[in-house]
């Protein structure tokens, strides 16, 4: 049975001032605070929310809440879906989590985390209450049409959660279930979940702006609904659910045919993103080449967010991802994989013999991105004084580390996560970064678009473009891809590309699985590198860390046991 609230007895969070600025496409907070900062209030209903216009706004800021909870760095206490693939190692903790399930191939439906299930549906129903009363609330009627075009938004964003989880789910439309209601629970196909998905984006974007601006930065926008429709294609014309699933006559789990033209709507739909020319990648070799890529995470407001979810200052990745000595959590450690995955500053891959890669002195000379990605032994980082100071995880001759963030000790693999991490800021600092976590950006669009246009009608000069775009962007010189790739060598540079561009913002545990190539990423030893130190002598030795373990029903979710066990007619998916 699915998710129940009691509305006569919850608690709504709201947002603190809020008022209506009657103005075309303006609905904003009256302060200058985030319009996610909240205040709690007690002891109201559903009348008393909609028959006041302040309450009415808040109750839709409100939904923007769970927004992101899948891609979190801390997700699972101890890591978010990157400690779940081939990305990063989990934290050290005495609790099993899922991260931990995943990576070594035990979980099941009894201990899933459910969260996947309960937080889309419990907003989704509150997006069906706002759209209920919204028509009688006291809200001018203009303003009225782009909160309804706002929730059906967030509504898409929530069941396209649901989808990239289980496949096909119940849909509910505009139904407000009450608790003695019988909620029906049987899967609709992924058909009908794509198809719906899209036409809620379609009418978004039909009432939303373009962009959103000022005290509305954040919220929902008309690009951002083309860019998750973009999203939704390009993962339904791909291996696993475009005809080659698990199970293809099984209707919840993709389409039960293979049909390229999927690949074109996905194509035209990224397309439609980057004609609106209402973004751009947030470019910047100034200081130092890519330093533009690095950037891009510490501003709040930059040309290539499409969406995001808004924060007020924080420290929330530099208190997950930094190591022990700057008070970090050390959660999500880079596998040398990850590492291994990031070519050389002239473009070329570290397998080519002409890359000048030095396997004795590994960092020399890299893609500018592997830097900004991955603290590694030495690697300069602001201590509590306020100066930048090495992080020291080499062993020394004795075999021993001489800090907390050696390897071993402090990290399992030798690496700790530094994406997206402010250089300004440590775990330990009272003040945070300004920064909002990214959840649809516009290099992705690009490479949303090249990868489909590739499968579509193969490496075109279009697709050459959109990711030299990217390449570029990250400080390589040259960033020119190779003269008459095939097909085949496109796919591969594209997803290279997507490994390393789009790491931890939680795009590579469902890159593998939708590729349908996790059996191959996911069954495998995962590494680290051990750095020792001898007066001037350094060595570099990869050693073995974690063997992970996939199995073909891990392809999809299992619905959480407690959902299936109250309603028989929910459908497991296969294998669980």
């Amino acid at each position: 049975m699915l998710t129940r609230i009691n509305v006569m007895k919850m608690k709504f969070a709201f947002t603190a001032p809020v008022c209506l600025c009657i103005g075309i496409f303006t609905l904003a907070s009256c302060g200058k605070k985030n319009f996610l900062d909240q205040t709690e209030t007690t002891n109201l209903n559903e009348q008393t929310v909609f028959a006041d216009s302040a309450r009415t706004v808040a109750f839709l800021t409100n939904i923007y809440v769970d927004i992101g909870f899948a891609e979190s760095a801390t997700r699972f206490g101890n890591g978010g879906l990157d400690a779940s693939c081939d990305e990063a190692e989990p934290q050290k903790s005495a609790t099993v989590t899922t991260s931990i399930q995943f990576a070594t191939g035990t979980v099941n439906p009894s201990i899933i985390s459910a969260d996947a299930w309960n937080l889309p549906y419990t907003n989704i129903r509150r997006v069906n209450q706002l759209l209920k009363h919204l028509p009688g609330s006291p809200i001018p009627s203009f303003i009225r049409n782009v909160m309804a075009a706002e929730a059906r938004f967030l509504r898409a964003w929530y069941y396209a959660d649901l989808l990239k989880h289980y496949g096909g789910v119940p849909l509910l439309g505009d139904s407000v279930y009450k608790v003695e209601d019988k909620i029906p629970a049987v899967r609709n196909s992924y058909k009908e979940c794509v198809d719906y998905i899209i036409s809620e984006c379609d009418a978004a974007a039909a009432v939303l702006p373009l962009v959103r601006i000022r005290e509305d930065y954040g919220r929902a926008s008309g690009g951002a609904a083309l860019a998750l429709k973009a999203r939704v294609l390009l993962y339904a014309a791909s291996p696993l659910f475009n005809g080659g699933g698990i199970n293809p006559q099984d209707a919840p789990t993709g389409y039960p045919d293979n049909v390229p033209e999927r690949w074109k709507l996905a194509a035209d739909a990224a397309a439609a993103v980057m004609n609106t020319a209402a973004y751009s990648l947030n470019e910047d070799n100034t200081t130092a080449p890519g330093y533009g890529f690095y950037k891009l995470f510490t501003l709040r407001v930059n040309p290539e967010y499409i969406f995001a979810r808004m924060q007020g200052g924080n420290r929330e990745l530099e208190s997950a991802w930094q190591p022990p000595s700057r008070n970090g959590a050390q959660g999500g450690f880079p596998y040398q994989g990850f590492v291994d995955a990031f070519g050389m500053a002239n473009g070329k891959s570290i397998t080519d013999p002409s890359s000048g890669y030095n396997a004795a002195d590994p960092y020399s000379h890299r893609d500018p991105r592997l830097a900004y990605s991955v603290i590694r032994d030495q690697t300069l980082l602001i201590q509590n004084t306020g100066l930048k100071e090495p992080v020291n995880i080499y062993l020394g001759p004795d075999g021993k580390g001489i800090s907390q963030d050696a390897v071993h000790a402090g990290t399992p693999t030798g690496y700790y996560t530094n994406k997206m991490l402010d250089e300004n800021i440590a775990a330990n600092f009272i003040h945070g970064s300004q920064r909002c976590f990214p959840l649809m950006r516009y290099a992705e669009v690009l490479l949303n678009f090249a990868e489909a246009q590739n499968e579509y009608a193969g490496p075109v000069q279009e697709v050459y473009n959109a990711v030299e775009l990217v390449r570029k962007r990250a400080g390589l010189s040259p960033y020119e891809l190779p003269a008459a790739l095939t097909k085949e060598q496109m796919r591969e540079a594209i997803r290279a590309e997507r490994r390393v561009e789009l790491a931890f913002e939680g795009h590579r545990f469902w890159d593998v699985r939708r590729w349908k190539i996790a059996a191959q990423t996911e069954n495998k030893q995962m590494t680290g590198m051990e750095v020792k130190r001898n007066g001037a002598n350094v060595t570099y030795t990869i050693f073995p860390v974690r063997k992970h373990n996939f199995r073909e029903a891990m392809y999809l979710w299992a619905i959480p046991q407690g959902e299936t066990a109250k309603s028989p007619e929910l459908k497991q998916n296969p294998s669980w």
